[in-house]
Parts: C-alpha cells; sequence; structure tokens
C-alpha cells in the first residue's frame, strides 16, 4: 500500500546481530523518535537506560532467562515506567502527588510501550533488527536494583537492536476477521477462524525449527495462560508505589 506499511507488515524479531556497532547519534534519533509516540494526558512517563555491555549487561541477560542476544546485542535499552519525575514536578509547585493508583500504572506502562514501539519501526527503518525481552520481569526486583531504579519507577521490558544477522520468516498474526469487529463484539465465527490460522502457526514452527517444533498458536496459549503469571510483581509495584493493596 505504502512503504511505511510495508515495513511494519515485515516485522520480525531478531536474535542474532552481527558486531557492527551502532553511533551514539543514531542512538540518540531512536530515542527521540520514542519520544514523539503519543503519551496520555502528556505524561510523558517512560524513561530509557541504555546498558552498556560487560558485567551489567551480562547480569541482565541472566536475570532475563539466560537470553544471550541481552549480552550480544550492539545496544541493549530498558524501558522504566517512570512517576518520579511526576513526584518532582508536583513539588516545584508544592503539590503532594498520590500514588498507587491503577490509572498511573496503566498510563505509565502504556507509555512505555508506545515509546518503545516507535524506537522500534525508527530502527527497522535503518535497517538495524530488534526483539523485545519482556523477560526482566522474570526477576524485575533485582533488575531494579542492578539499574539502581527509584520508588515510583520499574522496568517494563528490554529491547534489543543491531544489524541483523539472521533473516527469519514474517510470523503469521491472527486473521484480520478475529481482531476487527464491526459495530459490536461478535465471535461466534473466531473458534472455526483461530482453528484455520492454527495450521498456519504450525506449519511456521515446523519450517522455522527443521521439524523441532509443531505447535499451534491456540496449543501455545492454552499452556501458557494455566500458569501463574509472575505472581511476585504485585508485592513489587506496591513497594514502588504503582499498586496500592
Amino acid at each position: 500500500m505504502n512503504p511505511m506499511i510495508d515495513l511494519l507488515n515485515s516485522h520480525r524479531s531478531i536474535r542474532k546481530f552481527t558486531a557492527e556497532p551502532i553511533d551514539q547519534a543514531t542512538v540518540d534519533a531512536l530515542v527521540q523518535a520514542g519520544q514523539a509516540a503519543a503519551t496520555s494526558s502528556f505524561i510523558q512517563a517512560c524513561t530509557v537506560i541504555q546498558v552498556s555491555q560487560g558485567e551489567r549487561r551480562d547480569a541482565l541477560a541472566e536475570m532475563a532467562g539466560n537470553q544471550p542476544y541481552v549480552a550480544a546485542a550492539p545496544v541493549f535499552l530498558v524501558f522504566c515506567a517512570d512517576m518520579k519525575r511526576h513526584q518532582l514536578a508536583c513539588g516545584m509547585h508544592d503539590a503532594e502527588m498520590l500514588s498507587g493508583y491503577t490509572e498511573q500504572f496503566l498510563t505509565a506502562s502504556l507509555d512505555c510501550a508506545l515509546f518503545a514501539q516507535n524506537v522500534m519501526v525508527a530502527a527497522e527503518s535503518l535497517g538495524l533488527g530488534g526483539v523485545y525481552i519482556g523477560g526482566l520481569r522474570n526477576q524485575i526486583a533485582a533488575v531494579a536494583d542492578l539499574l539502581e531504579l527509584p520508588e515510583l519507577v520499574y522496568p517494563v521490558f528490554g529491547l534489543c537492536l543491531g544489524q541483523p544477522d539472521q533473516n527469519p520468516e514474517v510470523k503469521p498474526r491472527l486473521p484480520l476477521d478475529v481482531v476487527l469487529k464491526h459495530d459490536r463484539y461478535d465471535d461466534s465465527a473466531d473458534a472455526e477462524r483461530i482453528a484455520a490460522y492454527d495450521a498456519s502457526v504450525r506449519e511456521y514452527y515446523r519450517t522455522r525449527t527443521g521439524g523441532n517444533k509443531e505447535m499451534s498458536w491456540s496449543e501455545q496459549i492454552s499452556g501458557m495462560l494455566v500458569k501463574e503469571a509472575r505472581p511476585h510483581m504485585l508485592p513489587f509495584l506496591n513497594t514502588k508505589g504503582f499498586i496500592k493493596r
């Protein structure tokens, strides 16, 4: 349809990078592009920490589940939901900030997601590739300590960036008519549509892994959602002032 839509539709997660460095001016430009993303009520609640290669990065790779590309990527960014600067802004006007509201948690987290997606698209427009690292939340308190995050700041995810050293296929997405509804929510035909989609996902995994993995989307989701999802997050967020019990 146009080059931008083609770029968006060609997104792949890149987990293997060449050793070619990315200059700081490029990283700065990517982060500035992230700042241009929509932000709820002009809150601008995302802080990005660029972590250089070395012991700290190696520790993050281990905390994220021993993902080697976290340590190896030329650039690694950690996107943090940050309401501390808002506390500072309130203090500048002798106002006491109220914290611990779900709305603040949502808007700060969503700001990070929108910010990071702008960074990813901007990077891909330059021929770079990347992959998000949600595994940082596996040991979120340890990550926060390592990055010296103060109260009202917590890590949402990381992002590896670099020159791609692999060319994976585009992972198939859900059918449009499962995602796009008209006038009302109607999922009466979605089970049938998802069953057909499952076949394409199974083939994608089979091709990608040389037959070592054959799993459908619904199998993957059903296996994931019968388990508790990071139950340690709530007490951590509570100590950070984001969620009140």
